[in-house]
């Protein structure tokens, strides 16, 4: 990053004022060089960042994983309904929570 664009304690200073925080000298200091590595990185990526790179989300290609949904044997209603404690008109019988009828 050059000198240029390397920002300085007084910018990193203003842009505090604007966002109302309170900084020391030594916070300046560190914040104007942390804010310019970052500001270098974002140019290095910029200077990558070309029609022939295309845009990524994933560094891997992402496939779906799943099977196919195929319809197999299913149980009957007798079969169904055979393994409960109670059952009338083809239907499991749970009790009431609600106290409605």
């Amino acid at each position: 990053m050059s000198e240029k664009s390397a920002l300085t304690s007084a910018e990193v200073a203003h842009l505090a004022d604007l966002a109302r925080i309170a900084m020391s000298e030594e916070e300046l200091a560190r914040t104007a060089g942390d804010l310019s590595s970052i500001l270098a990185n974002v140019a290095r990526v910029a200077e990558v960042a070309t029609d022939e790179v295309p845009a990524t989300s994933h560094p891997i290609p992402l496939s779906n994983v799943m099977r196919e949904d195929v319809v197999g044997e299913t149980l009957t209603n007798e079969q169904a309904l055979s393994g409960a404690p109670q059952s009338e008109d083809a239907k499991f019988l749970v009790p009431q929570i609600l106290g409605e009828d």
